[in-house]
């Protein structure tokens, strides 16, 4: 399975309320945001990891140096990166995908939390997809916590129907920022671009207006870490699962 990661925003947000790293090195359990998804990807058959990352501050493009040349922890990464500031999250997606290789992957933004083994089962779920004929699987969460969430519409199979800015259409989710995609889904970012379009909501939405299959996946949990108190908010998140592990 492929991967990649978008790590280009400035976490301007972060930095204002006094966190002195940029975003993709904040630690959550004492682990960098970028290396936790990193090792989770490996831990679900990464082939390939793409990353991109702004070219603002060198911190982060030495830190995806290291782990290209040493490893993350002595295992090696089959790691890209592009180091690149861009306008919107979209083209950073598009700056990827001309890099990656061939075939679907899984796509998350550096900031995204969730629960590792349902990440794994959400993988599992996505190759059964894609062998269904599904062109998309998108993460998803009823957990709204989020200043502007981007809502989506399901019906009973959990076929996506639409993606809303606000929740006229008595949604029940909200998208988690985690995208699972084929190729058919890049033909469709290339033509936003080509629009002119930005942001990802308007690729989400554009995968509905091309009439792509698009599923989704429900994930008991997922958060972002935007402000200094999402930190915490992430620590006792995934203090939570830990008790939980150990209580079962």
């Amino acid at each position: 399975m492929n991967y990649a990661i978008i790590a280009a925003g400035e976490g301007s947000r972060l930095s204002q309320e006094g966190v002195k790293v940029p975003k993709p090195l904040v630690k959550i359990q004492d682990e960098c945001l970028i290396d936790r998804l990193i090792r989770i990807f490996l831990q679900n058959d990464a082939e390939h990891i793409s990353v991109i990352c702004n070219d603002l501050t060198s911190l982060v493009s030495e830190h995806l140096f290291r782990l290209e040349e040493d490893g993350l922890k002595g295992c090696p990464v089959p790691l890209d990166f592009i180091v690149k500031s861009t306008p919107s999250s979209m083209h950073s997606f598009y700056e990827l995908s001309k890099r990656m290789p061939e075939g679907p992957f899984v796509l998350t933004t550096v900031d995204t939390i969730f629960r590792e083994e349902e990440f794994g089962n959400y993988i599992e779920v996505f190759k059964k997809s894609l062998a269904d004929g599904a062109d998309a699987l998108m993460g998803v969460t009823d957990f709204v916590d989020d200043e502007k969430p981007l809502y989506v519409g399901t019906d009973a199979d959990m076929n996506v129907t639409g993606f809303y800015d606000s929740n006229d259409h008595d949604c029940r989710f909200i998208s988690g920022g985690i995208y699972g995609l084929n190729s058919k889904a890049v033909d469709t970012l290339n033509d936003c671009v080509q629009r002119g379009e930005s942001r990802m909501r308007n690729f989400q939405r554009a995968l509905v207006a091309d009439e792509r299959k698009v599923k989704a996946y429900a994930f008991s949990k997922v958060m972002d870490v935007d402000h200094a108190a999402d930190i915490d908010k992430a620590n006792e998140f995934l203090d939570e699962k830990c008790s939980c592990n150990k209580a079962g």
